[in-house]
């Protein structure tokens, strides 16, 4: 969780490099889309990395943080997967029971 907030920190300082602040008295609804922008970016440039594309510009750092997270959705996904089967499993069993008898 802690590799999480390290690299969701260190996208949100790039946005904040990206937008310079508004010093002026200018509504906020004109930065409003560039910010957006920025984000859509960013979480772009994350569902990339996520499948293992652009991995050539990541830091080793970037890499590290990005191993955890990847392990971490790799046991969810066959957690699922196993408990979709066990399901499946018992409903073939109670059918056959269902039907030999």
């Amino acid at each position: 969780m802690e590799n999480t907030i390290e690299r969701y920190e260190s996208y949100a300082q790039a946005e904040r490099q990206l937008i310079p602040s508004d010093s002026g008295h200018q509504a906020s609804s004109s930065q409003e889309p560039k910010k957006l922008a920025a984000r859509i970016e960013v979480l772009q440039r994350n569902i990339r990395n996520y499948a293992g594309e652009d991995l050539e510009t990541m830091s080793l750092r970037e890499l590290q943080q990005l191993e955890p997270q990847i392990d971490t959705a790799l046991k969810r996904i066959r957690s699922r997967k196993n408990q979709l089967i066990n399901e499946s499993i018992s409903e073939l069993q109670k059918k056959v029971k269902l039907y030999c008898i």
